[in-house]
């Protein structure tokens, strides 16, 4: 910026000069034109000139006028070329050699040679009364004369090119140290690298990533945010609350909610957010955000479940019937075979009556088999799970996926609030399909505190204590998910005592519903 700002000046300087000069040189010119024009035309030079001026009055008011208009000389001359008038008196009298340049009746202006030196000249016709040109009277500056002003210009103009100069480094300097520190000290070469850098990140890395400044405003996303967050062209400067709507993602982004590994649920993924807040020099500068997709994970986690709950119902299964061959055998060595044939006439109508019975009444066979595993788990924690009597549910058109999550997480939370209290534990399970499909569940537990109800469908609220590699928080809000893209209803009534109740209207055809679930929703 110096070197330019030299350049600019010298070049503007240099330029300035000569016009500056030239402008000088052309106002002599006419300063001098205005003294020959004022002389020619006095009726006194004109009388004494065409009498031959015996008293010399010429030279007297040729003198008198380079006294008074400061001129370096003052020449008259007749037609003929002779001298009344010279700086020099010796030469007045004698001819001049060059030749009139007025005889044509107009002034003459230039550059003259002359005795003296050269001169800005100007000449003007001396006319008689008749107006024929009887003579001409030539005015010098001498050229020493406009050096002295052409160097008192010289010099302003110099110092004010120095002024400017001056002032134009301070600029530059100041300039140059808030770029610096606004680019914290980075050499456009290091600014284009990390740029270079920077964009290779954000696009080569799997999660989602979101930069924002201290006022909110979004500074970098990469392409994974964008597709997670449904955000669609120019949005670097847009305010996070003009993007997103309300609710537990955006409050995390903003920073409303605090904590590492957030859980929230979009509309059609489960995502993982984290925000740290980013200083550079002492000075924030904001706040960056990485979401993870968990959808695919969380879904394999919960399905991961589902299969440990089978295999806790079959372990309690194999644990119960362990026991009953113990009895079986003891019945047979004892001798008694009509009383064991009883017993396991018995045993098996009740478990085939249980199973038989959710399977008469309950659509699709999954869910039956869901509910008689979460009944055989329940009641090894003493947990006593019950499906009412009048409970049916043949042609749900909710998808199985969506419908075994609804149960299983309503049925689970259930369960959960029971295990740890004095029996009786109680759990009572009602399903209907006359209008629509209706879920109920509830149990004999605390229940929802009545100032906690709105929070319940927020994902990652939570009653339960919270175990290190368990996400807490995500049951209801999956079901609040489905409910909602069903144009359900999900209520929530205070305790004491827990009671939640699902409607889900009957779509029309073509509805989303029809269709299966997604993100990998399943049981707890």
């Amino acid at each position: 910026m110096l070197c330019i700002l030299l350049l600019t000046v010298a070049g503007g300087a240099f330029l300035y000069d000569r016009i500056s000069n030239h402008t000088i040189e052309n106002q002599y010119r006419l300063r001098a034109l205005a003294i020959a024009t004022t002389v020619a035309q006095m009726p006194d030079v004109a009388a004494a000139l065409q009498t031959g001026d015996p008293s010399r009055s010429i030279q007297a008011v040729a003198a008198s006028v380079q006294s008074q208009a400061h001129p370096d000389y003052v020449i008259v001359t007749d037609r003929n070329g002779v001298r009344f008038a010279h700086p020099d008196p010796d030469l007045i009298g004698t001819v001049v050699h060059e030749p009139l340049e007025v005889r044509d009746g107009q002034t003459h202006v230039g550059t003259e040679p002359g005795r003296l030196g050269p001169s800005a000249n100007a000449k003007a016709p001396i006319r008689a009364g008749d107006g024929s040109v009887i003579g001409q009277v030539s005015v010098g500056i001498l050229e020493t004369t406009e050096d002295k002003d052409r160097g008192q210009q010289t010099w302003l103009i110099a110092g004010y090119s120095a002024v400017v100069l001056l002032i134009g480094a301070l600029g530059s300097l100041l300039l140059a140290r808030r770029i610096k520190r606004v680019t914290f000290d980075l050499e456009p070469a290091e600014i284009a690298s990390l740029l270079q850098d920077r964009e290779a990140l954000l696009h080569g890395i799997r999660e989602a990533m979101i930069g924002v400044d201290d006022g909110g405003r979004v500074t970098v996303i990469n392409s994974e945010a964008r597709r997670l967050l449904h955000l669609d062209g120019s949005i670097l400067g847009e305010r996070l609350e003009d993007l997103l709507p309300a609710g537990r993602l955006l409050s995390l982004l903003t920073g409303e909610l605090a904590g590492t590994d957030q859980v929230v649920i979009t509309e059609d993924a489960l995502l993982v957010a984290n925000r740290m807040a980013v200083s550079q020099g002492g000075r924030s500068i904001g706040a960056v955000v990485t979401l993870r997709d968990r959808t695919e994970v969380e879904g394999l986690v919960r399905d991961l479940r589902s299969v440990r709950g089978l295999m806790e119902a079959l372990r309690a299964q194999e644990h119960e019937y362990a026991n009953r061959l113990h009895v079986v055998g003891g019945l047979l060595e004892m001798g008694d075979v009509d009383q064991a044939r009883r017993f396991v006439s018995g045993i098996s109508d009740t478990s085939r009556s249980l199973g038989e019975g959710l399977r008469s009444r309950v659509e699709p066979p999954e869910l039956a088999a869901l509910l008689l595993a979460k009944i055989t788990v329940a009641a090894e924690q003493d947990v006593h799970v019950t499906v009412t009597d009048d409970s049916q549910l043949r042609q749900p058109f909710l998808d199985t996926q969506s419908l075994l999550t609804i149960i299983g997480n309503l049925l689970d939370n259930a369960v959960d609030a029971v295990a740890g209290q004095a029996a009786p534990r109680l759990v009572m399970l009602q399903l209907d399909d006359s209008a629509g499909i209706f879920i109920s569940v509830t149990d004999n537990g605390p229940g929802i505190p009545a100032e906690m109800l709105g929070d319940v469908a927020i994902d990652g609220f939570t009653t339960k204590e919270q175990r290190p590699g368990i996400r807490r928080g995500i049951g209801l809000a999956l079901v609040a998910r489905i409910v909602h893209r069903a144009g359900g209803t999900l209520d929530v009534f205070p305790g004491p005592g827990g009671r939640f109740e699902v409607w889900l209207p009957e779509p029309e055809p073509g509805h989303p519903l029809h269709e299966p679930a997604s993100m990998g929703e399943g049981p707890a």
